[in-house]
């Protein structure tokens, strides 16, 4: 009787698996399109709108070319090995620069959350520091460091690690202090009440911060690109500047697309991890 009853559950659990994984199907695509077709609609407004502004000749199309013709100046530029190393040390000095703010961002926002004295010192100058326009310290960067690779990550530390540091000591001011409290009281030490209280409650404010922090140090990417032209380095910048040089508008254009479609990219990728965080957490339904 008992093995029966038990059979009987088993078989009433084998169901709503079954069930629950048919609906998932479904909704993980309905979830998909949901995400995806607000994209597809603001890039056909972009280009039709792109079209229009060509139509009533605002200006000539050898200043503003149509999207068709940026279009397959795109595809010729990926098909081109110069443009592809471009690529590939445009890259590189993104991962590193963005690497190394990381771990200063990261080191100094836990500095300055776990000691009060230091913020009341530093607190005011790490958001004066994220509100500098990037293009203001390459003089100093020229200077210190002349025409290298060394002046542009400079720069693009120093445009990214503000951010990631207020992300994470903002994370660290709006945790509750129950939960503090509640590590206390289990026993952990300093550094585990970081590493398994504070940290992970202060991650979605740090993810955040990493987000704007790569969208500085993006912008100041471009920006020393487009300065600092070290020589038998060609990047995406320098590529930007020869197109305004030669007045090629569809390269020129070319370029900006995928500087802009690269950002794109990369935002999307930490909204992913947003979005994975929030569902860990309960969250992903009441913000979406």
């Amino acid at each position: 009787m008992q093995a029966d009853l038990l059979e009987r559950t088993r078989q009433e659990m084998r169901g709503l698996d079954n069930l629950e994984l048919v609906e998932r199907g479904p909704l993980l695509h309905r979830r998909l399109w949901s995400t995806t077709w607000p994209k597809i609609a603001a890039f056909l407004l972009t280009i039709l709108l792109w079209q229009l502004v060509v139509w009533s000749h605002w200006r000539p199309t050898y200043l503003l070319p149509p999207p068709l013709t940026v279009g397959q100046e795109v595809m010729h530029q990926l098909g081109t090995s110069k443009f592809r190393d471009a690529l590939v040390v445009t890259g590189t000095r993104a991962v590193t620069g963005f690497a190394l703010a990381l771990v200063a961002g990261t080191f100094i926002g836990l500095l300055v959350a776990r000691f009060s004295l230091l913020r009341k010192a530093t607190g005011s100058l790490i958001t004066g520091l994220q509100t500098m326009p990037s293009i203001a310290w390459f003089p100093l960067a020229i200077l210190l460091f002349k025409l290298s690779e060394s002046a542009i990550l400079f720069v693009v530390v120093l445009g990214a690690a503000p951010s990631i540091a207020n992300g994470l000591i903002g994370g660290v001011d709006h945790i509750p202090p129950l939960l503090t409290r509640a590590g206390r009281a289990l026993g952990a030490n300093n550094l585990q009440l970081y590493r398994y209280v504070i940290f992970p409650a202060a991650l979605p404010s740090y993810v955040s911060g990493l987000k704007q922090g790569w969208a500085f140090g993006w912008r100041s990417l471009m920006a020393g690109e487009l300065l600092v032209i070290v020589s038998n380095h060609s990047s995406v910048g320098v590529q930007l500047a020869y197109a305004r040089e030669l007045s090629d508008a569809p390269a020129l254009v070319a370029m900006m697309v995928v500087i802009l479609a690269i950002g794109i990219v990369v935002d999307a990728g930490f909204g992913a991890v947003d979005r994975r965080i929030r569902a860990r957490r309960g969250l992903e339904g009441a913000v979406d």
